[in-house]
């Protein structure tokens, strides 16, 4: 399909045996010695518990991030690629963005990153091209553990130049990057996919295996500057759609979710799903017609 664009999330990893994300976190607060000091609460946001975590550490067996991060780097390293990773690459999409850190989409570690920068901590280009696709890693990547993503300070780091890049713009020393922020180059049409973020004002996007929780605050904060764009301030043209797909037994629990989601103009689309290999494949079946996905599945807007 031409000019395709995946969002995906770690869910599709879960079809894979071996260590889950419950089992890491375990992990990680053993690797802290924090056993016996943090408490494990669904109540805590996760990027602030990773925090607690992280000082509670820091402070009484003075780990260093860089160490802990390298040990979450390679426990996610481990996680195993399943066919539903290999059936995304055969849809020959022109870009994928994920959450994830390891390379099970790619199908292998990559060489060199494509990126016009070469980002050590935050992920506003992190890019790296594998057999004609783009593979954007926007929340960090094994290869350079301080990448990842996990922790409040960091969220609100990679935010800022988010905001920054989208709106005011830029201030690297590099020529490559363009000065001028995304607002202002969509109005003279001098759009060059430098960025991941460059998509969600041009392309259509689909996004699944991706929970989407509100502790996503750079998605989120993206989803609602786009809406605003389109709607509100109507200061550039917005003409791409963005899709996310959701199993039919999952939505009336995620009411609330799904309601802000269409409010921010992103279409929700839901599926059977029987399992976890048959929803996704049934995704994947569909983004391979995709004349059927306005009429598949969705719920109104």
């Amino acid at each position: 399909m031409k000019n395709l664009v995946l969002l995906i999330g770690n869910d599709i990893n879960n079809i894979s045996r071996g260590q889950s994300w419950k089992d890491l976190l375990g992990d990680i607060i053993s690797f802290c010695h924090a056993n016996d000091t943090v408490v494990l609460d669904e109540k805590k946001p996760f990027p602030l518990l990773y925090e607690e975590i992280f000082l509670t550490a820091s402070k009484n067996h003075r780990i260093r991030e860089k160490d802990l991060k390298s040990f979450i780097a390679i426990k996610a390293a481990e996680i195993k690629g399943n066919g539903i990773h290999s059936a995304i690459r055969a849809l020959k999409p022109a870009h994928i963005l994920t959450t994830n850190y390891e390379f099970t989409l790619e199908g292998i570690t990559p060489l060199e990153n494509t990126s016009i920068i070469n980002e050590k901590f935050y992920s506003i280009f992190r890019k790296y091209s594998v057999n004609d696709i783009n593979y954007w890693h926007i929340h960090g990547d094994c290869l350079n553990p301080m990448s990842i993503n996990l922790g409040f300070e960091h969220y609100g780091g990679q935010l800022q130049l988010m905001r920054n890049y989208v709106v005011s713009g830029t201030v690297y020393t590099s020529k490559e990057v363009p000065k001028p922020s995304l607002l202002k180059r969509i109005h003279t049409r001098q759009v060059y996919f430098h960025s991941w973020i460059d998509l969600f004002f041009t392309e259509d996007i689909h996004i699944f295996g991706l929970s989407l929780d509100f502790v996503e605050t750079d998605l989120w904060w993206l989803l609602t500057y786009r809406a605003r764009q389109k709607f509100h301030h109507k200061n550039v043209p917005v003409p791409n759609k963005i899709y996310y797909y959701i199993p039919n037994d999952y939505v009336p629990a995620s009411k609330y979710k799904l309601d802000l989601l269409k409010a921010n103009d992103v279409t929700v689309v839901s599926l059977p799903a029987p399992d976890k290999a048959t929803y996704y494949e049934s995704i994947i079946q569909l983004l391979g017609t995709p004349r059927q996905i306005a009429h598949h599945g969705s719920l109104s807007q």
